[in-house]
């Protein structure tokens, strides 16, 4: 007879993939309990841009609001700063940039957004929002859905017995759980505790990244720039600096980043003389890029850069660590709750292993594109001759926006591993939920009404908690096929 739980799932992080995973978990009526050791926000700059598919998440679960909210916050708190900057005049301002690859501009005017990858998404662009913003939306909304948030706790130690996990906090407490979640980060110790393997490519890149004051600002130039030592990002408003060095990794990432580190680095690259005179917030980083073989070991369970780390160009990560989070947390949810079909839980690998993969051969080839020796620069000139025809531009941009993200589902149907459709909204409505959506004629699916909603329309789909579609069809008197799709997702009735 198996023990009992203190809490059904513990989430070891509680950065924004822990906080989704738990507010997942927690809406579906799932007892969980997050584990950070922090206790206020991290106000390194980080992540600044949600894709397409997070935005939508986002909405599914009705907190679309609060991010429109934080972006508009953040518009207003830069442009109160405009008044005391003396170098707001040399801001690169350009509304006719869809992104870039490895500093490689995207003209937003030769993008194609009548392709129809991009479909009848909320948005065509990235959703400026920081990572401190969405780690504030998150906490509320876990606390309210009754997850236990706990702040300043660390996990010592845990041991998984095939039944449960038993885990021990540094306060000297306790807990069995029936599952733990690791989304702590590159350095995990979850992933590292359970004998996850994590194969990949070692780092040849020192980055770092900060928020600074200068003395002499004007001597640096704004926007990407690329010289014989590395390359350096200046971005005046908020005081954003970037550098990479291509020499090799730094010889401690774990020390702390000091003032003297920074500008001998931005100095180095930008060959010029710049000073810095105060240091907000700062981090190191490199390019190494490892994925875990499998994302679930027993009854433990990776999400987030506990399961993949790669270099931060292209604003992959986050938005990696939350589609983790999102398809996760249901399928666990359903485990827990004993209604889970046999195998469901193993999709989780077998469909995010995938992205995954592909995020980090994305940022790989961004490194590889960077490279200082005049072979890789013939080849810049090619790939940026490239991005910059209208084919080209909407490809990258489709890319970046994560529009042509997609599972190999079983069905014919062309929307199935797609995001679900909705240009009414009401497919997002009944999201909120947490439970899988039918669309089409009354009466399909009703036997499992504890996790269906149905909803009236032309389009007969059957969407999964995470808006994707696991089975469609044209006809809206067609159900053929959607009692299998049923069963192979919810169960049976």
């Amino acid at each position: 007879m198996a023990e009992p739980v203190d809490h059904d799932v513990v989430v070891v992080g509680g950065g924004p993939v822990g906080l989704m995973t738990a507010c997942e978990l927690a809406l579906a009526g799932v007892r969980v309990a997050v584990v950070e050791r922090r206790t206020e926000v991290d106000p390194t700059i980080k992540a600044i841009g949600l894709h397409i598919p997070s935005v939508e998440a986002f909405q599914r679960r009705g907190l679309l609001p609060a991010l429109l909210d934080a972006q508009r916050r953040q518009a207003q708190e830069l442009l109160a700063a405009l008044p005391r900057r003396a170098d707001l005049a040399r801001v690169p301002v350009s509304s006719d940039i869809a992104g870039h690859f490895a500093g490689l501009t995207v003209p937003r005017s030769l993008v194609d957004y009548a392709d129809p990858d991009f479909g009848a998404a909320w948005s065509r662009d990235m959703m400026p929002v920081s990572q401190q913003a969405l780690e504030a939306i998150l906490s509320e909304r876990a606390a309210a859905l009754g997850a236990e948030l706990r702040q300043g706790a660390e996990m010592v130690k845990f041991a998984d017995d095939g039944d449960g996990v038993d885990v021990e906090l540094d306060s000297g407490e306790r807990w069995r759980c029936a599952w733990l979640v690791g989304a702590d980060g590159g350095r995990s110790a979850v992933r590292r505790g359970a004998g996850f393997d994590f194969p990949g490519t070692d780092p040849e890149i020192t980055g770092h990244q900060a928020v600074v004051e200068f003395a002499d600002p004007e001597v640096l130039t704004p926007g990407w720039n690329r010289t014989g030592n590395g390359v350096y990002v200046y971005t005046p408003l908020p005081g954003r600096i970037l550098t990479v060095e291509m020499d090799g990794p730094p010889p401690d990432r774990t020390a702390p980043v000091t003032l003297a580190e920074l500008q001998d680095s931005v100095r180095r690259v930008s060959g010029t003389g710049v000073t810095i005179t105060k240091v907000r917030s700062a981090t190191r980083f490199t390019d190494h890029a490892r994925q875990a073989s499998t994302y679930v070991r027993g009854r433990v369970v990776l999400a987030g850069d506990a399961a993949h780390v790669h270099s931060p160009f292209g604003g992959q990560g986050l938005n990696l660590g939350l589609g983790d989070a999102l398809n996760l947390g249901w399928k666990l949810a359903a485990t827990v709750r004993g209604w889970a079909p046999a195998g469901l839980l193993d999709t989780y690998t077998r469909e995010r292993h995938p992205v995954g993969a592909w995020v980090l051969d994305w940022t790989r080839a961004q490194i590889a594109l960077m490279r200082l020796d005049p072979l890789t620069e013939s080849l810049r000139r090619i790939v940026g001759d490239l991005i910059a025809t209208p084919s080209g531009a909407t490809y990258t941009a489709k890319q970046l926006s994560g529009v042509l993200q997609k599972y190999d589902l079983p069905g014919d149907h062309p929307l199935v591993g797609c995001s679900a459709p909705d240009p009414g909204g009401h497919v997002a409505e009944a999201l909120q939920s947490g439970k899988a959506v039918v669309t089409g004629p009354a009466g399909a699916g009703a036997a499992r009404a504890d996790r269906l909603v149905h909803v009236e329309s032309d389009r007969p789909m059957l969407v999964r908690p995470d808006g994707y579609v696991a089975w469609a069809a044209e006809d809206p008197g067609d159900t053929a096929g959607l009692e299998e799709a049923l069963r192979r997702w919810l169960g049976g009735s």
